[in-house]
């Protein structure tokens, strides 16, 4: 693609970055058969190609972005499933994260989305904050129906049926390893999965320990950045993965690390990408350390000697979420991890294609989500499983809140294989308890 930007303009890096990635597209239109949004809304414009023109020419005007190019951008999930199939390796993750940059500073949105935005900035990346409001609107879910916003009425429905108690495990402390000690790793436990759900960590300190890793909560560690900076909020996402990068490499300057262990991908996708963020930043040579030390927790079992189990007598339907499958390109681990503890493994069909839930978007745009979600659902429920996991928070929550299917992450089924408890999700009330088998 031909860019026009002037010198001037190219003096900036993030300018400079796009006009790479834009002169790298070759206009095959490929993306759009894999591009979710346009499946569902079948418009050019809500098609990765549609898009990376609107940007080329809001980006190459210096122009103040008008409503129709917002609402396009804005509909795009980052699932990034167009980066997988571009056969030019256009690196459309960098593009629309700088696009969204550039709106949020120079467009001023209606006072509703500009209080909405404010809103979940404030509260989805502070787990206490967050827990406090998951409280209220369980408590305001029976109204959700007298709710003039879809988008309020998506946030009530959001709330878990049952609001888990706080783990201990998520303070800063370390875990040792039961097994004689092969590594040493930093679990990030993140935030809003530290109030949606608390048996993920606690399953992953049981296992990992259990097959040799001493685990570290590092003390000042927490959010990613990426809730906020996929809303274009720079400062804001840069200081919460500011506050990790300091609190890694104070571990990995102390005692040590072998890894940074991820187990909710979306977070993976933004950690293995500080390097690139903090690029012209004085912190950009901690930030590129920590990048090349992130692993989401599939990794990092490939490469422990996870027992291989005989057959469980359970299909598990696996949900590749698109951070773990398209934004770090692992596709086989919890596949393989899973069959070698002895489930059974089944995909639904069209298993590239999004949830719908990506970070805040099942709140922001609800009826596209939606539509994204009964579509996963339909395809996941086909195969008949007796049960679903995944390895995001984001897309346990979206697919749980409408199937009667037992869903929980990969880890907790990976734990109860290998000597761990029975994980609390297959005998969730509301949900299908499938028949369990003996493990031990």
């Amino acid at each position: 693609m031909q860019t026009t930007f002037t010198k001037d303009q190219l003096r900036d890096p993030a300018i400079a970055r796009s006009n790479e990635i834009l002169r790298s597209c070759v206009h095959c239109g490929f993306c759009t058969a894999t591009c979710p949004t346009y499946q569902v809304l079948g418009d050019e414009l809500d098609s990765p190609r549609g898009r990376v023109y609107l940007i080329k020419d809001m980006l190459e005007n210096n122009r103040v972005p008008d409503e129709k190019t917002v609402k396009h951008i804005d509909r795009c999930l980052s699932c990034l499933a167009c980066m997988t199939t571009c056969p030019s390796g256009v690196h459309y993750m960098h593009l629309v994260d700088h696009a969204r940059a550039y709106i949020e500073t120079h467009y001023k949105r209606p006072f509703s989305d500009r209080a909405l935005r404010w809103i979940l900035a404030r509260i989805l990346p502070y787990p206490g904050r967050f827990r406090l409001a998951l409280y209220g609107a369980k408590l305001a879910r029976p109204l959700r129906g007298l709710m003039p916003d879809p988008r309020l009425k998506a946030m009530l429905e959001m709330a878990p049926r049952q609001i888990p108690p706080v783990s201990r495990n998520d303070d800063p402390q370390s875990f040792a390893a039961t097994e004689p000690r092969k590594k040493r790793v930093a679990l990030m436990t993140g935030c809003a999965q530290k109030a949606l759900n608390t048996d993920i960590n606690d399953a992953t300190i049981r296992l990992l320990t259990r097959l040799g890793c001493e685990v570290v909560v590092a003390e000042g560690a927490g959010c990613c950045g990426a809730l906020t900076h996929h809303m274009g909020r720079e400062d804001e996402s840069h200081a919460t993965a500011a506050k990790n990068i300091h609190a890694w490499v104070a571990e990995m300057d102390g005692k040590g690390l072998d890894a940074i262990v991820i187990n909710t991908s979306g977070c993976g996708t933004t950690v293995k990408d500080y390097g690139h963020m903090f690029r012209n930043d004085p912190l950009a040579a901690d930030a590129a350390r920590v990048s090349e030390r992130a692993m989401d927790v599939s990794e990092l079992l490939m490469q422990l000697d996870l027992p291989l189990g005989a057959d469980k007598g359970l299909t598990v339907a696996y949900h590749a979420a698109c951070s773990l499958q398209h934004g770090q390109q692992i596709k086989t681990y919890p596949k393989t991890l899973l069959k070698r503890a002895g489930f059974k493994v089944v995909e639904p069909t069209d298993s590239h294609l999004c949830c719908g839930s990506a970070g805040t978007y099942n709140l922001l745009q609800p009826e596209i989500s939606g539509q994204l979600k009964a579509r996963k659902i339909k395809t996941l429920e086909a195969r008949k499983p007796d049960l679903i996991a995944a390895g995001n928070i984001g897309c346990m929550m979206q697919i749980g809140s409408g199937t009667e299917l037992p869903i929980m992450h990969t880890v907790e089924l990976l734990d109860w294989a290998t000597g761990g408890p029975q994980p609390p999700a297959l005998t969730q009330p509301g949900k299908r308890a499938p028949q369990i088998p003996r493990l031990r």
